[in-house]
């Protein structure tokens, strides 16, 4: 009996879109974190990339849950001595961008490396409910649904 392995020609990759309006950062992040890598499948291969494309919109409307709005904070370095910069996840969440924390908390949850970009570039975030992606007939996946947890009002 020999292990099955999946070569990158023998996988079939399946759209599915997640509507984010409402859903737990974290939770959401986790789900999507296990589509993108492929671990949902029986034919599972670590080292390559078997895992679906996902679209997710409204994610400005995203909940985070406590007092993780205000109390948040994301670093970033401009590359200058004492560059370091901070941001609360409100300012991000009322910015031009506020995909951006669904993005860094789906890009966290991903290994650090060259399979882990690949797997990051199958993710497509929209702020709003429109995408692009009507042609590639994505398959619906309901979060709310999986657990009572996962959705809150805010």
């Amino acid at each position: 009996m020999t292990t099955f392995t999946a070569k990158p020609a023998e996988i079939e990759k399946k759209w599915v879109m997640i509507d984010a309006d409402g859903l737990v950062v974290g939770r959401l992040a986790s789900i999507v974190a296990l589509r993108l890598r492929g671990k949902h499948l029986p034919t599972f291969t670590p080292h390559v990339d078997c895992g679906d494309n996902v679209i997710i919109i409204n994610a400005a409307k995203i909940v985070l849950t406590g007092k993780k709005r205000e109390k948040k904070i994301y670093h970033h370095h401009t590359g200058f001595i004492g560059g370091i910069k901070e941001r609360t996840a409100r300012s991000i969440l009322e910015g031009k961008f506020p995909e951006r924390v669904v993005e860094k908390a789906i890009q966290r949850m991903l290994p650090h490396g060259p399979l882990g970009r690949q797997q990051l570039g199958n993710l497509r975030v929209y702020p709003g409910a429109d995408h692009p992606h009507a042609a590639q007939n994505p398959v619906k996946l309901d979060i709310a649904a999986m657990n009572r947890k996962n959705t809150r009002s805010a």
